[in-house]
């Protein structure tokens, strides 16, 4: 575990995937052709706060949907790629626009299509319930699986590791 301290203690950026991280995977299709999603609310308030202590956090998500543009506005994240099923160009993008170096970065992922991004960052994440071959090639795992807080396990393991995470807290415990 030290070693993913370490590791965790130099991250600047997290990427999420949304579908099977954010989410648990479902998706909802209306009859009118409306998607629905569902986020877990503590991954949000974790993302939030995460930003708070000084980490940016970017999205590189396969589908396109408005849904997911209105949920990352409402949490202040800047960096949304949406329709990109070859996530590494999105990441190069990423690395261009917000000058972070790629083993400053950590990438949490559930499937296949996030392999060549988790294979080039400082900290590759894999969520509970991710595909074996992505666990295989994790750094590490979270204890909760996608969309079930699996992105609040991040934030705050990348927090702890910086030691932000108890100044994060202080305002909520008083």
């Amino acid at each position: 575990m030290q070693d993913i301290l370490e590791k965790a203690a130099r991250i600047r950026l997290v990427i999420f995937d949304v579908d099977g991280v954010l989410t648990d995977g479902s998706l909802f299709i209306g009859d009118d052709g409306q998607e629905y999603k569902a986020f877990y609310s503590r991954d949000g308030h974790g993302m939030k706060i995460l930003q708070a202590s000084g980490v940016e956090i970017g999205i590189i998500t396969g589908r396109t949907s408005e849904v997911v543009r209105l949920r990352m506005e409402s949490l202040g994240i800047r960096h949304v790629y949406q329709g990109r099923m070859e996530k590494l160009p999105a990441f190069e993008d990423l690395l261009a626009a917000t000058g972070v170096l790629a083993e400053e970065v950590a990438y949490v992922g559930d499937d296949i299509m996030d392999l060549p991004v988790m294979r080039r960052v400082g900290l590759a994440v894999a969520v509970q319930d991710a595909h074996t071959l992505v666990k295989k090639h994790s750094h590490w795992v979270t204890p909760n699986g996608g969309g079930r807080g699996a992105g609040r396990d991040t934030c705050e393991l990348i927090m702890e590791a910086q030691g932000t995470l108890d100044a994060q807290l202080v305002p909520y415990l008083r």
